[in-house]
This record gives C-alpha cells, structure tokens and sequence, in this order.
C-alpha cells in the first residue's frame, strides 16, 4: 500500500486487500461484483472506476470523491456511517440505495440517480446539481435546505418529508404536486 495511486486493475480477478486506504487515488479500475466489506477509505478518489453491485458491508468512506464513476446497485445503507462524507460528479448510480445515511453537504453533480433510495436519509444541505431523478424514492426523507434547481424528473412528496428552506426551480414544481394529479400548464 505504498502507491498512492492505482491504475487500471481488475479487482475482480485480484480482489483488493483488507486494510485502510488513506489518500489514494484509484483510476480506470474495476470493482464490479467485488467485496469491500471492511475496508476503509479515507481521504480518496475514484477516477473512471466500475464499483457496480460491489459489497458495501461495513466499509468506511470518509471524503472520498467519485468522479465518472459506474456505481449500479450499491447499497451504502450497509456502509459504515461513521464520518461518512462522499461526493459524486457525473456518476451513475442507479438502483443504489442510502437508506437512513447520514448525508449531510452532500454533492450529486451531473449524475444519474434513477430509482435511487433515500428512504428516511438526512440530506440537509445536500446539492443535487443537473441530476436525473426519475423514480428516485424520497420518504421521511430530510431534505432541509436541499438544493434541486438544476435537477429534473424527481417527485417528491411535501407532505412526506421534512423540506423547509429546500431549492426547487419552477420548472421542478411539476414533481412536487404529482401526488395530486392535477394538470399544470
């Protein structure tokens, strides 16, 4: 673990070693279907990286980035939620789940979030920015002061989550009324 940086390795035929990961840069490389379970990553990056259906158990990501990264089907509620602090830009991570994560400050930036879970997570101050929200689920979800001006196609339930001081545009307005199946033009 002397690199600082990983280039594009398979980790599906050489799965990475149990341990802590502590500024580390990993690029173009390949985690789909691998087992993370217990690693630590502290201060990293992802560059480029396929970390899709990837087993989450326990690990621990602490300020890590990822940036064009494929990420379908994680689920970051089995994560370690100790000081769990991550950001994503132009990523894809459909069908992964946050379920009752801790994300505050949160940074989604041009990334596809189709039918992503956020069941009863805490997004305060979390900026979704030009992000694609079809079907994402947000219930008991705390979105205080939240920004999703730039996204589209989320829906959203007023009632059902805690939104006070959020960001919507008004072209957004559309998902936030679609419960009451009125016609807006």
């Amino acid at each position: 673990m002397e690199e600082a940086s990983f280039d594009r390795i398979d980790y599906t035929q050489n799965p990475l070693a149990r341990g802590e990961y502590e500024n580390r840069t990993f690029s173009n490389c390949n985690f789909s279907g691998s087992d993370l379970s217990g690693v630590k990553f502290s201060e990293c990056r992802f560059l480029g990286c396929n970390l899709s259906l990837a087993k989450l158990t326990t690990t621990a990501f602490r300020e890590v980035t990822f940036k064009d990264c494929k990420m379908l089907g994680l689920h970051f509620e089995n994560c370690n939620q100790f000081g769990l602090l991550v950001s994503f830009y132009n990523c894809t991570l459909n069908h992964s789940s946050f379920r009752k994560q801790k994300l505050k400050k949160t940074m989604f930036k041009d990334s596809k979030l189709e039918e992503v879970d956020f069941t009863e997570s805490d997004l305060t101050h979390a900026v979704f920015d030009n992000c694609e929200l079809t079907r994402a689920t947000f219930e008991h979800t705390i979105l205080e002061k939240a920004d999703f001006r730039t996204s589209f196609n989320y829906s959203l339930d007023l009632e059902m989550n805690r939104v006070k001081k959020a960001r919507f545009s008004q072209a957004g307005l559309i998902g936030l009324l679609a419960k009451y199946d009125i016609e807006i033009s």
